[in-house]
C-alpha cells in the first residue's frame, strides 16, 4: 500500500472513531426521554407497543455498524482498540458533568441547579449502567463478527453483520436495562416491556444497516485493492 493510501486510510479510520465515540457519548447524555416510534405506535407484542423506547437508544445501533466495518476492513485489533476509547470518552464525559453538576447556577441562569440535576443528575449511575452493558456488548460482537467471518471465510458478510449485531444487542438491551432497574432508575415494571420494544428496535435497524455495511466493504476494496477477507494494516 503506498504512503498517500496509507495516509488516507488512517484518515478514515479516524473519521470512523469519532462517528463511534460522538454517538456513544450522545447516547448516554440523551437516554431519559423515551418515545414511541410513530409509524409502530399502534403495533403491540405481547401487549407491548413496539418501538417505545428511550432516544438514547437511536444514535447507539450506529456504534454496532461502525466496530463492523473496522473490524471487516482494519480487522479485530483496531476494532476492540475503539471500543476501549469510547469506554474512556464516556468516563471523561461523566466527569464533566459531575463537575458541572457541583458548579452552583447564577440567578439568571437559563438552566437552574434543579433543572440541570434533574436532567443529567442520574446520568453517573445511567452511564456507569451503559458501560457496563456496552463493554460486554462490543466485545461480543467484535468475537462473534470475527468467528462468523472464519467460518464463512470472508463470504456472506449479511451473515456476521447481522448474528454479531443480534448477539451483542440482544446483551447489552438485557444488561443495561437490568443495571438500570437494580440502581433503580427506571422501575422493574419497564424491564420487559422496554426489553421486547428496545431489542426489537435493534433488529430493525440492524437488518436496515447491512445495505450501508455492503456499500462501505465495497467501496474499502475497491479503493483499497482488497481482496475478500483481506484487511487494511494501519500503525
Amino acid at each position: 500500500m503506498s504512503s498517500t493510501d496509507k495516509f488516507l486510510a488512517q484518515r478514515i479510520y479516524f473519521t470512523l472513531s469519532a462517528l463511534f465515540i460522538c454517538s456513544l457519548v450522545v447516547s448516554n447524555l440523551i437516554f431519559q426521554k423515551f418515545f414511541y416510534w410513530y409509524p409502530f405506535g399502534d403495533i403491540e407484542i405481547f401487549g407491548t407497543k413496539l418501538f417505545e423506547i428511550s432516544v438514547g437508544i437511536i444514535p447507539y445501533p450506529i456504534t454496532f455498524l461502525v466496530t463492523d466495518i473496522i473490524s471487516e476492513i482494519y480487522g479485530k485489533k483496531k476494532a476492540n482498540q475503539v471500543v476501549t476509547t469510547g469506554i474512556f470518552a464516556s468516563v471523561f464525559s461523566l466527569g464533566i458533568i459531575y463537575t458541572a453538576n457541583l458548579a452552583p447556577a447564577i440567578e439568571n441562569s437559563p438552566v437552574n441547579d434543579e433543572l440541570f440535576t434533574k436532567v443529567f443528575g442520574q446520568t453517573a449511575l445511567a452511564v456507569l449502567a451503559s458501560m457496563i452493558a456496552y463493554l460486554a456488548a462490543q466485545y461480543i460482537d467484535i468475537q462473534v463478527y470475527h468467528f462468523w467471518k472464519r467460518i464463512t471465510k470472508g463470504k456472506m458478510l449479511w451473515v456476521r453483520n447481522n448474528f454479531s449485531t443480534m448477539t451483542s444487542q440482544a446483551v447489552d438491551t438485557f444488561s443495561v436495562l437490568f443495571l438500570l432497574c437494580a440502581f433503580k432508575i427506571l422501575p422493574w415494571e419497564l424491564f420487559g416491556k422496554l426489553f421486547v420494544s428496545g431489542f426489537a428496535f435493534k433488529v430493525f435497524i440492524a437488518l436496515l444497516d447491512t445495505p450501508f455495511m455492503y456499500l462501505a466493504v465495497y467501496l474499502f476494496r475497491k479503493k483499497f485493492k482488497l481482496n475478500v477477507n483481506e484487511e487494511l494494516f494501519i500503525d
